[in-house]
């Protein structure tokens, strides 16, 4: 077997379970339900704002996932669903005239450079990392990546059913700390069925929500499965019909498409212009699959340094192989890591679970509509708690490797990618080339720390950075100068 059974099986208060540990399959199972409920929201709705097939992006994921975790040898527990950092790329290369084949081929470049850059990273080592993100800026990079997600739940889901989302919030916090033992750790899928329980109760009791957006007023049940209803339970995507193809952009400057043109599986086209608009997101990408790993090694205490090069390389190769069809672009979740950060289980086992779930998704219409089906105010209540873990990953990777914000070379660069990326800040460079959020926040983050550090006097400019702290076994921290014992990490 790839995984050693942990503690027989059992779970108790307090344990960690390590990547290359599993519990029973029942318990394994539900903490694959876990991610398969973190991930499903945005994989789906992201693809959707892409003009892209949310079914054959959710099939892609599960095998892109099963890539990763096979390239990173069982080291790195991630999930690799569709990209946040694209929608707004496809929405420019859509404005300029082009097509669902357009934004696949400038995408699929984007992974091919991605793919390039992790093997230039393997090859020259994890020090290549710590010299251009050192921890000030990957810590930096975590928090407005999770941070950056407020918006979603703030526009998004919350306002749907305020009180809905607010009680399922409350339910995630008291399942989460409450219980003890496996019921503490499956608190988000638990939370969720709650909340699709109680929002079917309050259709019932209360009737169906009104809402008013942008003058129009509309009533609609918070559990709707007409979609359910009228889905088949096996299919794949279908073959995308170019010729009959149309967009047209919305009054809130979402892209809307005919419903009668979906888009499903199709091959690149390649040229130079929408390719120069995406490009500069692997900027992003590079630094949030590094984060993504230095969120893990935070939290299973394990040096991963050594699967920086590997992580990005396999990001970009399933990218590739993701547009190729005519999905999404692939990167490593972040929900997921808020799903880890709750339980505490960080087994590969229960990623491949949700890869294979996704899969099996993948084929089946009907069970897709079922998640997708979850109502707004349920996703709310979970994902404000989910995000908010997310962000403050960040601040832990600061006080693991002793980041010192008196001293301003730290201090300012961050001070203004954070702004950046969380206020979702754009930076217009013609109309229709436009870089903001985590992108734009990242590269701040990223240029002016090194900007301040080749402008600062030496002594601040030597103690910048952070210790770049490494678990390297229990009780032992290490940096690049010294090693010293330490009685636990809490007194460290």
């Amino acid at each position: 077997m790839i995984w050693k059974l942990h503690n027989g099986g059992r779970l108790e208060p307090g344990e960690v379970v390590a990547p290359d540990e599993r519990l029973g399959w029942g318990r394994t199972a539900g903490l694959g339900a876990q991610h398969v409920v973190a991930m499903f929201g945005a994989t789906f709705v992201f693809p959707v704002l892409m003009g892209l097939n949310p079914q054959l992006a959710v099939m892609m994921s599960g095998v892109a996932t099963l890539i990763f975790i096979f390239v990173t040898k069982h080291e790195v527990p991630s999930y690799l669903g569709s990209s946040a950092a694209f929608p707004g790329v496809a929405t420019a290369i859509y404005a300029s005239g082009g097509r669902p084949s357009d934004v696949s081929g400038a995408l699929f470049v984007v992974g091919l450079t991605l793919f390039i850059c992790g093997v230039i990273i393997h090859m020259a080592g994890a020090r290549v990392i710590h010299r251009v993100l050192p921890p000030t800026v990957t810590g930096a990079v975590v928090m407005l990546i999770g941070f950056n997600l407020a918006p979603v739940v703030a526009n998004t889901y919350w306002p749907v059913d305020q009180w809905t989302a607010l009680i399922t919030m409350i339910v995630v916090v008291v399942l989460s700390v409450g219980p003890r033992g496996f019921l503490s750790r499956i608190a988000i899928f638990l939370s969720l069925v709650f909340g699709y329980l109680l929002s079917w109760l309050e259709d019932l009791v209360l009737g169906p929500l009104t809402r008013t957006v942008d003058g129009v007023t509309t009533t609609a049940n918070r559990v709707d499965w007409s979609g359910v209803r009228s889905a088949d339970w096996f299919g794949l995507p279908p073959v995308t019909d170019l010729a009959n193809w149309k967009f047209t952009m919305g009054s809130n400057g979402s892209a809307n498409f005919a419903a009668s043109n979906v888009v499903g599986f199709h091959l690149p086209s390649f040229h130079l212009a929408f390719i120069l608009l995406a490009l500069p997101v692997v900027i992003a990408l590079i630094a949030e699959n590094t984060g993504h790993v230095k969120a893990v090694s935070e939290m299973t205490g394990k040096n991963l340094d050594h699967q920086v090069g590997r992580a990005v390389a396999a990001d970009g190769a399933t990218s590739m192989l993701a547009t190729l069809l005519g999905a999404g672009p692939t990167t490593t979740y972040s929900e997921n890591i808020g799903v880890m950060a709750a339980t505490r289980v960080y087994s590969t086992a229960a990623y491949v679970i949700a890869a294979v779930v996704a899969i099996l998704f993948g084929f089946s219409p009907k069970f897709g509509a079922v998640i997708s089906a979850t109502p707004g105010g349920v996703l709310g209540g979970i994902c404000v708690v989910l995000y908010g873990m997310i962000g403050l990953l960040g601040a832990k990777i600061w006080h693991e490797n002793r980041v010192d914000f008196g001293n301003p070379v730290n201090l300012v660069p961050v001070a203004a990618g954070i702004i950046i990326g969380v206020g979702d800040v754009s930076l217009r460079f013609t109309d229709e080339f436009t870089l903001g959020g985590i992108a734009l926040g990242t590269i701040v983050t990223v240029g002016v720390y090194h900007l301040a550090r080749w402008l600062a006097p030496k002594a601040l400019s030597d103690a910048a950075g952070g210790t770049n702290i490494i678990l390297d076994t229990p009780g032992m921290y290490k940096d690049s100068t010294r090693a010293h014992n330490v009685r636990s990490e809490r007194d460290a």
